[in-house]
C-alpha cells in the first residue's frame, strides 16, 4: 500500500491559531488550580509542547502511552503501554489528545484515569471527527471539527511516517 498526502487540512498559521485559542481557553478555565496535563503519546506530543508554551499558566506535565491502531487506520483495543505513576488526587487532570475519533480510545483512557482519582478530569482535542463516533465522548476544549479523512501531520501518522509536518494533512492510501 503507497500513501500520499491529498491536500492541506490546516495549515501551519490555522494550527497555530487554534493552538494559541485553546491555551487561553484552558487558563482561564484553570487559573488557580494545579493543573496536570496528560499528553498522550506518541501524537500529542507536538500539540502539547506548542500547547504548553502559550499557557498563561503554571502546569505540570506526564505523559500515558496507549495504543491501537498498530499500523492501521482502524483502531482496536486499547492496549496501556506506559502507565502515569503519580497519584494525581491532588491535581486537576486535562488530557491532551491530538484527535478524538471514535471514541473508544479515549472512553477507555478516561475510565482508566478516573480510577486514578483526580480532583477534576477533562479532556482537550486538538481535533474532532465526530463522523466517526462510535462511543459517546465529547471533549471539554475542541481546536476543530473535522470532516471524516485519515490526517496526518502536527504529531498524527500513519505507520509512524508523516508525523514531522507542520500542517495537518488529508492522506490518500492506494494499494
Amino acid at each position: 500500500m503507497t500513501e500520499s498526502i491529498a491536500q492541506v487540512l490546516l495549515s501551519e498559521e490555522e494550527l497555530q491559531a487554534i493552538v494559541r485559542r485553546l491555551a487561553e481557553e484552558i487558563g482561564r478555565t484553570y487559573a488557580g488550580k494545579r493543573l496536570l496535563l496528560v499528553g498522550i503519546l506518541k501524537g500529542a506530543f507536538v500539540f502539547l509542547s506548542d500547547l504548553i508554551r502559550l499557557l498563561p499558566i503554571p502546569c505540570e506535565v506526564e505523559f500515558l502511552r496507549v495504543s491501537s491502531y498498530r499500523n492501521s487506520t482502524e483502531g482496536g483495543e486499547l492496549e496501556v503501554l506506559q502507565d502515569l505513576a503519580l497519584p494525581l488526587e491532588e491535581y486537576d487532570v486535562l488530557v491532551v489528545e491530538d484527535i478524538l475519533d471514535s471514541g473508544r480510545t479515549l472512553s477507555a483512557m478516561l475510565k482508566h484515569l478516573q480510577t486514578k482519582n483526580p480532583r477534576s478530569l477533562a479532556l482537550c482535542a486538538l481535533l474532532d471527527k465526530p463522523a466517526r463516533r462510535q462511543v459517546p465522548v465529547e471533549a471539554d476544549f475542541v481546536g476543530v471539527r473535522i470532516p471524516d479523512a485519515f490526517v496526518v501531520g502536527y504529531g498524527l501518522d500513519y505507520a509512524q511516517r508523516w508525523r514531522s509536518l507542520p500542517y495537518v494533512a488529508c492522506l490518500e492510501l492506494r494499494d
